[in-house]
């Protein structure tokens, strides 16, 4: 209601307006009114507020992003791979050769939404990480807008699709906060996932605000990057067929190429054979084509093969099989996301808008090396610190690529997807940080095929899609001070491509490892956990004559070493990089705390129907020891899952089959199963499970009504079993166990499911003592 006040003139108070009447009497408006307000309609003149809208000539901006994609693996960046989608966007526009990314997926993407360095806006790793420090919240403060906020306020229509990443993921399940996902920070529509990676068979997606199971199976043909294209092809319709005069903002961003590796069985099929030949063979053949394409200097020099990344020749002949088959999965990935970004691409065509919209896509980091020095087919054991055997995995080599399988490729396909650098995703040498850009815009940058080598950052798209559109970043959000966007536009680069680089500097530092590039020079250090920060061994490169980093001048200039790491320190503390942190794995530790998804008592009690939960909202029940209780009510002859947590891959599920309780303990494949000795009661009872780490392995007991009732020994207890979390009461995603289908929900009541992990000094927890050192040798 408005207020009446007495006594007023006319104008604006504190943001709102008042309205004074030729009687004397003033009424309040909190939204700004230009119009006139007496007493009746008939006196009055109504006035209506002009909406923000850009420009009539304003472009439309799609920035597409893939995961864990080295600097060759595009056909049109030297590889032999079919991209070709991505070579046509190349062909009409520009790529840039010298362009840096951060050593990580959550990092990248908090520096590419917002325009400033990761650290400054609390991304300073993993967003499944909150160290208690600013650089590292688990979510982009809001005093750094992204350009989706900013765009929406201009009026553009703003959509996400694909990988998050951006939230806490203890803030990822349907109890929220909400305030940190994609609607919240700015977009009006989004479909696609919160996690860092996702089955792209059994995705767990998340549609604006709920969560939502896939519209079809695998059987049926369904594959995770045909929906989002499919979605965002549907957002696109639907805004540009109600108003067409306004442009939109897309931000499609694929869990492909990240892990697992899978495509539909036709794409697999094309590659049978294509990689026999090898890494060796396939890093020269890409780096010639390189430099035959102009993306390198004429002298640059391919870098050496990483430690640990033998010789193709040398290796036995099931190591080759299974590498060589790892790689046909990656690169049937890549072509089945290219055509994706293909029917994209037809349906901008087909609106009339390609022309006028500028495309731009990169990848997120270097190529992976969390596939080992052999591959895997399950990415998860690269977390348990198990080396898989090639000679056990060739016997599923014709599940790779599929819905039954989870595979990561090895470290020496990984470094020649990063030809011609050395090291990976996680390092900040090249192979982590430099990766391609293609920028497509045909009405305003009508070069085709065109190079640029300016030196750049991922903090620079932000400023050059402001830049092109004319917009200035507000310095003031929704009330939150801004903190000034670091970032250096590119915009100059479209029409001068000899121009000398803006970007004179950047510091680079993740987990640890540090760089800085500075004017042609870079100064960087592979830190080894917990080796003494000031013990690191800095190396020393002119980029400029030695893109690859394969001539260290350290020992020769170490003034010039000197100077590039002084200067690091001075950029660590203006963007907020310190403290210096070298902790990974046990970040992912649970963080018990009362009014959290985790309290103190380390007691859950969750009562159906409920939405899947994310892992990291789950009690925590790898490397340690728990008890689950299930308290139901039961028909006679019927049976379901009560509690299940990964995926067909690696999980747990406990559930009623055949009158009798069930536990399937899935390590990786190797399904440990044991039935209870007695019947399940009809009517209500209470059943479950006693779960006890004894060292590396673990004794389970089933309970019925206080009794046990069934036991069984597990080898080997997994200390991370899966990425994909549980389902209470049915079994979302691919079936834990092989002894039922679909999700089998439980067909009688299932009141409530209670778990209680055992805590320090229980006797019951694992080990971890070294992780550190073997996560940093990986």
């Amino acid at each position: 209601m408005p207020l009446f006040v007495r006594g007023c003139r006319p104008g604006r108070v504190s943001g709102i307006t008042v309205q004074t009447y030729d009687q004397g009497i003033a009424m309040v408006h909190h939204d700004r009114f230009e119009g006139q307000i007496n007493r009746t309609q008939a006196e009055s003149t109504p006035w209506w507020p002009t909406p923000p809208h850009p420009d009539e000539s304003a472009p439309n901006v799609v920035l597409i992003l893939l995961d864990d994609t080295g600097f060759s693996h595009f056909g049109c960046f030297g590889s032999d791979l079919a991209t070709p989608t991505i070579d046509r966007l190349a062909a009409g526009g520009l790529r840039y050769t010298n362009f840096h990314v951060t050593p990580l997926c959550s990092p990248t993407r908090a520096a590419l939404l917002t325009g400033r360095n990761h650290h400054s806006v609390g991304m300073r790793s993993l967003s499944n990480f909150d160290s208690g420090y600013p650089h590292m919240r688990g979510h982009v403060t809001n005093h750094a807008a992204t350009v989706a906020e900013v765009l929406r306020d201009e009026g553009y229509a703003t959509f996400a699709l694909g990988k998050w990443h951006l939230c806490s993921m203890e803030n990822a399940s349907a109890a929220g906060p909400y305030d940190q996902w994609p609607c919240q920070r700015g977009f009006d529509r989004y479909y696609g996932f919160l996690e860092g990676e996702t089955d792209q068979f059994y995705p767990e997606l998340v549609y604006d605000n709920h969560s939502v199971s896939p519209p079809a199976t695998p059987e049926e043909g369904y594959h995770l990057s045909e929906d989002l294209v499919d979605h965002a092809i549907g957002f696109i319709h639907d805004s540009t067929s109600i108003r067409p005069d306004r442009p939109f903002f897309t931000y499609l961003a694929f869990g492909a190429q990240h892990a697992p590796h899978q495509a539909p069985a036709s794409y697999l099929a094309k590659y049978r054979g294509r990689f026999d030949q090898g890494w060796d063979v396939a890093r020269d053949s890409w780096f010639a084509r390189q430099l035959e394409m102009g993306l390198l200097p004429a002298d640059t020099e391919l870098a050496p093969r990483n430690p640990g990344v033998e010789a193709w020749d040398s290796l036995p002949d099931n190591h080759r099989r299974l590498a060589a088959r790892l790689q046909e999965a990656f690169a049937a990935f890549l072509e089945h996301t290219d055509a994706q970004i293909g029917r994209l691409v037809d349906a901008l065509e087909n609106l009339g808008q390609l022309d006028n919209t500028l495309i731009l896509l990169l990848s997120d980091n270097g190529a992976s090396q969390e596939g080992g020095p052999f591959g895997v087919m399950h990415e998860m054991k690269y977390f348990n610190f198990l080396i898989e055997s090639p000679d056990e995995a060739v016997e599923r080599l014709d599940d790779i690529g599929g819905p039954h399988s989870h595979s990561n490729y090895p470290w020496g396909w990984a470094q020649a997807g990063n030809t011609p650098f050395k090291w990976y995703k996680q390092n900040t040498h090249e192979g982590g940080v430099h990766v391609p850009l293609i920028v497509h815009w045909p009405e305003r940058i009508p070069e085709g095929d065109g190079l640029r080598d300016q030196f750049h950052h991922v903090n620079d798209i932000v400023p050059t899609i402001y830049e092109t559109l004319g917009v200035e970043p507000p310095s003031t959000y929704r009330g939150y001070e801004q903190i000034p966007v670091s970032g250096t536009s590119m915009h100059y680069t479209f029409a001068t491509p000899d121009a000398p680089s803006r970007k004179a500097v950047q510091y680079f530092e993740m987990m640890g490892h540090r760089a800085i590039y500075a004017d042609g020079w870079k100064a960087v250090t592979r830190h080894q956990s917990g080796v003494p920060f000031d013990q690191d061994d800095w190396e020393l490169y002119h980029l400029a004559e030695d893109r690859s980093e394969c001539r260290n001048l350290a020992a020769t200039m170490p003034e010039k070493v000197q100077e590039l790491v002084a200067r690091w320190w001075e950029e660590a503390e203006q963007y907020g990089v310190l403290p210096l942190d070298d902790r990974t794995i046990e970040l992912f530790a649970t963080r018990y705390r009362d009014r959290s998804p985790h309290p103190t008592s380390r007691r859950y009690s969750y009562v159906p129907p409920m939405s899947p939960l994310p892992g990291q909202v789950a009690p925590a029940l790898g490397g340690r020891g728990w008890d689950m209780e299930a308290t139901i009510e039961r028909p006679e002859g019927t049976g379901g899952v009560l509690y299940a947590s990964g995926t067909e891959n690696s999980g747990v599920s406990l559930f009623v089959q055949g009158d009798r309780l069930v536990l399937d303990y899935n390590c990786f494949g190797d399904h440990r199963v044991v039935e209870s000795e007695s019947a399940v009661p009809v009517g209500p009872s209470v059943v479950g499970l006693q779960f006890r780490r004894t060292g590396k392995s673990a004794e389970a007991t089933l309970v019925i009504d206080g009794t046990p009732s069934g036991h069984l020994s597990v080898p080997f207890a997994m200390t991370m079993i899966s990425s994909v979390g549980p389902s209470i009461g049915y079994d979302h995603g691919s079936p834990v166990s092989e002894r039922y289908r679909g999700p089998f929900p439980f067909e009688g009541r299932l009141r409530r499911l209670d778990v209680a992990v055992l805590g320090p000094g229980s006797g019951h927890e694992s080990a971890e003592a070294g992780e550190r050192a073997a996560m940093s040798r990986q």
